[in-house]
């Protein structure tokens, strides 16, 4: 049975849900920190319903809309207040405010057509949920597409899904091919 630490933890969470570390003495946290370890939860969230898998399909088409529509009020109606995001060039933007300016001046700047196709939808406690994404940036200079990854984590407040944080990736080539370690 793997032990866990709520002591080490103390004051993390992720999206106001407190998170709980191995400790690093167990066996398993010992085990985890293997190259290529599967250290599996004592207790798994519970699968994606139905409704929540619609309901978190549905805030992504949103946000994309708003953002589309360079809408500030539909654009923040989505985040939750502490929100953050780590945009695919380096840059972090933390606290709804940040987000909505940063989103609308990013619009602003590339132009094009934003799409996010949905890929997986993910459960990782009670009313916290990852979503994964395509993202697509269309029609920009000269005809040019930029695809990218965008991954959500969404937290579910007063009985509404929000956006607690967003991670944008724009993949690279690997250099030595797919798998491969890295140097």
């Amino acid at each position: 049975m793997t032990r866990l630490c709520s002591h080490v933890a103390a004051g993390i969470a992720l999206a106001g849900v407190p998170v709980l570390l191995l400790c690093g003495s167990t066996p398993a946290a010992s085990a985890a920190r293997r190259p290529g370890a599967n250290v599996q939860a004592e207790r798994s969230p519970a699968p994606v319903t139905v409704q929540d898998d619609a309901a978190l399909r549905e805030v992504v088409r949103l946000y994309v809309n708003a953002r589309e529509a360079r809408d500030p009020v539909a654009i923040g109606a989505l985040f939750t207040a502490d929100v953050d995001q780590l945009v695919s060039s380096g840059e972090w933007r933390r606290g709804r405010d940040a987000l909505v300016t940063g989103t609308l001046a990013s619009s602003a700047q590339t132009g094009g057509t934003r799409s996010i196709t949905v890929e997986t939808v993910r459960m990782l406690g009670p009313g916290v949920a990852l979503v994964d994404g395509r993202y697509e940036i269309s029609g920009l200079a000269g005809g040019a597409v930029r695809r990218m990854w965008s991954s959500f984590v969404m937290v579910r407040q007063d009985g509404t899904w929000r956006i607690s944080a967003i991670r944008n990736m724009a993949p690279t080539t690997p250099a030595v091919g797919p798998g491969a370690a890295p140097r």
